[in-house]
């Protein structure tokens, strides 16, 4: 597993979706997901550390961890399947027992940015979904999203690889 950052939050020109950025804490690559509205404006907030005047689900999810003496141990974006991606939250409930709930990615990270949680990526899913990218310093991975951040040709690529592997 590959533990990883939330690197930015991005608008897909092309289909107007909202993408996060999950950035490999110890290599240049980087993994992207679109996810949903509501969830990068959540992820978005906690970023910026910004509050919603009324609790956003998110907000809501880890009041009850906290209400139940639960905590995130950590989150897991799974697989990819079918351009789908898959997360796990990792739990440790009141007793010590740890469980793992299945999540969609956005909401685990938009919960993990909250409980500061760590985020991992399986390796096979980082194999078969990340892009090279130049993070070196902070001036370059602005022209990179600016000037070379191709989101139709990731997308493209993975529809492929995904096609090949179902073969």
């Amino acid at each position: 597993m590959r533990e990883a950052e939330v690197r930015a939050l991005l608008m897909d020109p092309a289909t107007k979706s909202p993408v996060v950025l999950l950035k490999d804490r110890n290599s240049t690559k980087a993994m992207p997901i679109w996810i949903a509205e509501p969830e990068a404006i959540s992820i978005a907030l906690e970023l910026q550390g910004q509050r919603f005047p009324r609790p956003l689900p998110h907000d809501l999810m880890k009041e009850l961890l906290a209400a139940l003496g639960a905590t995130l141990v950590q989150v897991v974006i799974t697989q990819i399947k079918d351009g789908v991606f898959y997360a796990k939250l990792v739990l440790r409930d009141a007793q010590g027992e740890v469980k793992e709930l299945d999540s969609r990615p956005s909401d685990a990270i938009a919960l993990a940015l909250r409980v500061r949680a760590p985020i991992f990526i399986a390796d096979e899913v980082f194999e078969q979904a990340s892009i090279e990218s130049p993070f070196a310093e902070e001036e370059q991975f602005e022209k990179f999203v600016e000037q070379e951040f191709s989101l139709a040709e990731i997308r493209r690529r993975l529809q492929e690889s995904e096609s090949g592997s179902n073969e």
